[in-house]
């Protein structure tokens, strides 16, 4: 059951990676890991670096992909945040947090990019 919900996750993570590129950002690094968490997908949008979670869901079963990023969650996106802006000497640097939906419909593939979805 994991490895199918990894594997769910990493293709949504690649269908956003694609229409973000088609978008015209600037893909600066994927699954970017600290001990506080992970961002998705940290990319460059003309002179704003935009950090991304991305949510993929199957069906609707356990409601929609937004729903799914609770105050937890919010906490330890922003902790690694944090740390990426340090690590690359980035503190002043415009930010937004956007997310990206990905969901699974019958025959096709539905992808909402919800720009600050997270202040």
């Amino acid at each position: 059951m994991e490895y199918k919900r990894h594997k769910t996750g990493k293709e949504g993570e690649e269908i956003a990676t694609k229409m973000l590129k088609q978008k015209g950002y600037q893909i600066l690094e994927r699954n970017f890991q600290t001990r506080h968490g992970e961002i998705d997908i940290i990319a460059k949008d003309k002179e704003e670096y935009v950090f991304i979670e991305v949510k993929t869901r199957k069906n609707s079963k356990y409601g929609q992909p937004l729903e799914a990023i609770d105050k937890r969650k919010i906490n330890h996106i922003k902790m690694a945040i944090r740390y990426y802006l340090y690590l690359h000497q980035l503190e002043n640097s415009n930010i937004r947090l956007d997310v990206i939906e990905v969901k699974y419909e019958t025959n096709k593939i539905q992808i909402n990019h919800i720009k600050k979805a997270i202040e």
